[in-house]
């Protein structure tokens, strides 16, 4: 286990939130003091765990075209509506973190979105441009959950790679917990190569009909 430093909460502050469908819900946001990454990482912090259970948290990449503008070309903005009432159902935090595709920041993942026009997936489009197929880590996320007081969680995730870092940094994920399958027309092919190439737990075979058809 690495020797991370701690990280201490900076700031708590309530947040009305409202979606477009209408759902809405009052969440705590929280800041922090010393992340080792020095990024403006937020928890939000939605309903509270029972006791005796553990609480159930996402680990949300920052997405502005499907988070912001609704992007068909991706499920992140579904998956952010989905996880935020879950979580607030049960008890938990979805850490919202500012990793803009998978790390590699906004302008280089539209010159992706380009390479991916031209028939490469996600993640040879990120190799094309000499980028890492996914330059995300996770220490930081270990750090905000501790200064939480979060040590052991389900992981509400598709992405193994996640637990397997959360792991690494002595959390104990007891359980990953599957996001729904959000498709369109625009992001089936982005989808499939989740599952082929880094093992997300979604429907290939589902997907390849869709594909396909």
């Amino acid at each position: 286990m690495p020797d991370t430093p701690a990280a201490t909460p900076r700031a708590r502050v309530r947040v009305p939130l409202r979606f477009h469908d209408g759902y809405s819900l009052d969440a705590e946001l929280v800041t922090f003091h010393g992340l080792t990454d020095g990024q403006e990482h937020v928890a939000v912090v939605l309903g509270r765990p029972a006791p005796g259970t553990v609480p159930l948290v996402r680990l949300h990449s920052e997405c502005l075209t499907g988070d912001v503008f609704g992007s068909a070309r991706c499920d992140c903005g579904p998956q952010l509506r989905e996880a935020v009432e879950r979580i607030a159902d049960r008890g938990g935090v979805l850490l919202y973190l500012r990793q803009e595709g998978r790390g590699i920041g906004l302008y280089n993942k539209l010159d992706a979105y380009a390479l991916q026009d031209q028939g490469l997936d996600t993640y040879e489009a990120n190799a094309a441009l000499g980028l890492p197929e996914d330059a995300r880590d996770y220490t930081s996320a270990g750090q905000m959950l501790r200064a939480l007081g979060i040590d052991e969680l389900d992981l509400l995730s598709n992405n193994p790679d996640k637990a397997d870092q959360l792991r690494g940094l002595g959390l104990a994920v007891r359980d990953r917990v599957p996001t729904g399958v959000f498709t369109t027309a625009h992001n089936v092919r982005y989808l499939r190569a989740k599952v082929l190439q880094t093992q997300h737990t979604l429907p290939l075979a589902q997907l390849t009909e869709l594909s396909v058809g």
